[in-house]
């Protein structure tokens, strides 16, 4: 009998064109790193020193050096559940000399214990996941007091865009806005405030033209709150006493 080529049930397996992708200087140079440099700037306290840090859907490894160069991890944990991914993470981290831990796992079943992890990292994964709840639940109980989540998601204004939609795959009935992201990690009792939170507007993220007709001056850019926004970056708290 075969193993199943996947780590969670519901997995949705991305394009050919999207995986090669996620290894891009694009994805990179333009996403991986502007996205863990933003998120450093939405801190409002010092960083934890020597982190246990969790990259949750580390996808190909691209991340490990920025989370490196700007978090300094005593100890640094990958997780995907794709097992050719893992593979591919296995040899980035050789290639940059880092020392990463690597697990099989769904996000959704962590084999993390209670309370063991400082950072939970989490970017362009969660609009991946089918059983998104159950999944943050478990960065819930997998983080220390006090312990934050670096939460950089896509919003559904992006992802059903039809160039999007042709040239990736993604579970459509779990997209949301970026308020709706927002109200989940209310609800899960994540803290932050309007200073934890960013709403990047970048080239790569506009929906339909990729913001070609701004380049072309043919149209001015819509200002926040005058757009619906594709992009939405959240440094969350797990408050140090809980309720």
């Amino acid at each position: 009998m075969s193993q199943p080529p996947f780590l969670s049930a519901s997995y949705v397996e991305e394009t050919r064109f999207g995986f090669w992708f996620l290894r891009s200087h694009t994805w990179q140079h333009h996403v991986l790193r502007v996205a863990i440099d933003d998120l450093r700037q939405l801190f409002d306290s010092p960083l934890p020193a020597a982190p246990v840090l969790l990259d949750a859907g580390c996808g190909q490894g691209k991340s490990f050096k920025h989370l490196q160069r700007v978090f300094a991890p005593g100890r640094l944990i990958g997780i995907d559940a794709d097992p050719h991914s893992l593979q591919l993470s296995g040899a980035e981290a050789a290639r940059q000399g880092l020392k990463v831990e690597l697990l099989g796992s769904d996000c959704a079943q962590l084999q993390l214990a209670d309370a063991s992890v400082d950072i939970v990292f989490c970017h362009q994964t969660f609009h991946h996941l089918v059983e998104q709840e159950q999944a943050l639940a478990e960065f819930w109980r997998v983080l220390k007091p006090g312990g934050y989540l670096l939460f950089a998601e896509s919003t559904e204004a992006y992802i059903d865009t039809w160039v999007i939609r042709w040239l990736f795959r993604h579970p459509m009935h779990v997209q949301k806005s970026a308020e709706g992201y927002l109200q989940m990690l209310r609800e899960q009792g994540f803290a932050f405030t309007a200073r934890n939170v960013s709403y990047p507007y970048l080239w790569w993220s506009r929906a339909k033209d990729f913001g070609l007709l701004e380049r072309l001056r043919l149209r001015k850019p819509p200002a926040p709150g005058q757009r619906e926004e594709t992009l939405v970056n959240v440094v969350a708290r797990k408050p140090l006493v809980q309720p």
